[in-house]
C-alpha cells in the first residue's frame, strides 16, 4: 500500500455538520450568504449513493448519476478474497476524487463478524477489516462504514470480548482523514449495535477513540423500533447520540426506505417513497442536526441494480419538501 495520507478533510464542525460541499454543487445555495434560511438548508446535504464498480469505476458511476458523495466496496461483496489493488488504480481514484470533490466512503464486507464465536470466521473478519482500512487509507476515503456483527446467541458481553480487541487493531490502521464508522444494525438475532446505547458502550470501551465515529441508517432505526418519521422520536434519538457519543462523531447517514414494518428487525431496504416510511423519511432527512452530512442511498433501484440518478433526485426532492 502507498503511504497513508495524514491530511484532514473538512468533516464535522462542532455542531456535527459535515462542513464541505463539493465545488460546483450545493443546489440552491445563497451566493451572498444573506438568505440563510430554507434555500441554504436545502443545499446543505450531500446526496450520494453506494455505487458499483469498486475502486476502478464507482467514482465515475457516482458522477454519472449526479451524486454529491459516493460509497463503494473495495472487494467483491460475495467473497472473503481481498484483491491486490494496482497502485495505479489507487492513484487514479485519488486523482478523480480531487477533480470531483466528492466525499468517499468505503463499506466493509457484509460477511464480516467481529463478534463471531467461531475462530475461523473471526480471523477472516479481522483480516478483512484490516485490509479494508488499508485500502480506504490508500484512496484517501473519508471513512470505512461497518457492521460490528452478531454474537450468535453467546451474549452481548461475550460478543464485546471478541469485537473490542479486533476494533483496536483496525483503529490503529486509521488516520486523521480515514475514520471507522459504526453503523447501527436492524436488530435481528444477536447483532451488536442495534441501539444508540449499544453503540455508546462500544465507543466508551474503545476509550472514545479519536478516529471512531457513527453512521446512522434510517431503515435500520425504523425496523429496530425507532420511528424516525416521528419528529419527537427522532429528537430523542439525536439527543441521546449527542449525550452518549457526540454529534461531532456522526459522519454519515444512510437514507433507505423500509420494506418491513416498524420494529420488525428485518433489514429490507426499499426505494425512496416506495416503502413503509414513505414521505415520513423526510423527517429524518430534514432534521436540523443532520444537515451538511453525506446521505447515502443503499436502495434496490427500479431494476434491482442499485441506486441511480432517479433515486438521488427523489431524495433531493423529498429533502426539499420536508425542509420548507
Amino acid at each position: 500500500m502507498e503511504e497513508e495520507s495524514h491530511l484532514r478533510h473538512e468533516l464535522h464542525a462542532p455542531s456535527g455538520q459535515f462542513g464541505h460541499v463539493p465545488a460546483g454543487r450545493g443546489r440552491g445555495q445563497s451566493q451572498d450568504g444573506a438568505a440563510a434560511g430554507t434555500a441554504d438548508m436545502v443545499a446543505a446535504m450531500l446526496f450520494g449513493a453506494h455505487c458499483s464498480g469498486g475502486i476502478k469505476k464507482a467514482l465515475d458511476n457516482a458522477v454519472g448519476m449526479d451524486a454529491d458523495a459516493v460509497q463503494l466496496f473495495v472487494q467483491s461483496p460475495r467473497t472473503w478474497r481481498f484483491p491486490n489493488h494496482d497502485p495505479d488504480d489507487l492513484a487514479r481514484f485519488r486523482e478523480r476524487r480531487a477533480e470531483t470533490g466528492l466525499p468517499a466512503f468505503v463499506h466493509a464486507l457484509y460477511l464480516v463478524n467481529l463478534a463471531a464465536p467461531d475462530d475461523a470466521v473471526y480471523s477472516k473478519s479481522v483480516d478483512t477489516m484490516r485490509a479494508t482500512v488499508d485500502a480506504a487509507c490508500a484512496i484517501e476515503a473519508n471513512a470505512v462504514v461497518f457492521h460490528v456483527g452478531s454474537h450468535l446467541g453467546a451474549g452481548f458481553e461475550t460478543g464485546l470480548e471478541r469485537a473490542l480487541p479486533a476494533l483496536e487493531q483496525v483503529l490503529d490502521r486509521c488516520n486523521e482523514r480515514t475514520w471507522l464508522l459504526m453503523e447501527n444494525s436492524a436488530g435481528a438475532g444477536g447483532t451488536i449495535g442495534r441501539s444508540i446505547e449499544e453503540l455508546a458502550v462500544l465507543f466508551d470501551r474503545l476509550q472514545r477513540h479519536e478516529r471512531l465515529g457513527v453512521c446512522l441508517d434510517s431503515c435500520h432505526l425504523y425496523v429496530s423500533g425507532i420511528d424516525v418519521t416521528d419528529a419527537s422520536v427522532l429528537d430523542g434519538v439525536l439527543d441521546e447520540l449527542d449525550e452518549r457519543i457526540g454529534l461531532d462523531r456522526l459522519r454519515a447517514l444512510h437514507a433507505n426506505d423500509a420494506k418491513t414494518p416498524l420494529g420488525s428487525n428485518r433489514d429490507r431496504h426499499d426505494n425512496i417513497l416506495e416503502g413503509l416510511m414513505g414521505e415520513g423519511l423526510g423527517t429524518f432527512l430534514a432534521h436540523p442536526k443532520l444537515q451538511r452530512l453525506p446521505v447515502l442511498l443503499e436502495v434496490p433501484g427500479k431494476d434491482g441494480k442499485g441506486p441511480n440518478a432517479d433515486e438521488i433526485q427523489k431524495l433531493r426532492e423529498l429533502h426539499s419538501r420536508a425542509s420548507t
